[in-house]
């Protein structure tokens, strides 16, 4: 007779995560010792502001100057101008004063 109709249970036992595909192991960030930023200037001045600026961020990058070459420091600005969380104030419930200023529940005035 076949297992099929008498069996309960599983079979096989449950795989490890690693089989899952879950990446157990910490993601690499950019900016990081072990995967630096690779940065294009074109003189030495601007070698020298950039690398002040990588230092006041606590990153690190390999700065190349080339003076034939475009100034590429996209990878910078990218982890610098993280777009920021904006926050509203929070409504007031129906029996606050309102916050126009008139004296109002908010259920009367605005609401």
């Amino acid at each position: 007779m076949s297992d099929k109709f008498f069996f309960k249970g599983k079979k096989e036992k449950k795989p490890k995560h690693s089989s899952y595909g879950y990446n157990t192991k910490r993601a690499v960030k950019a900016g990081s010792q072990e995967a630096p930023l690779s940065l294009v200037v074109n003189n030495e001045q601007r070698k020298a502001e950039v690398e002040l600026l990588v230092k006041e961020n606590a990153l690190f990058a390999d700065i190349n100057i080339e003076p034939q070459a475009d100034e590429n420091i996209s990878e910078l600005e990218v982890i610098l101008n993280k777009p920021k969380t904006i926050r509203f104030e929070k409504t007031p419930n129906r029996n606050d004063p309102c916050s126009c200023g008139s004296g109002k529940k908010y259920k009367k005035c605005c609401g």
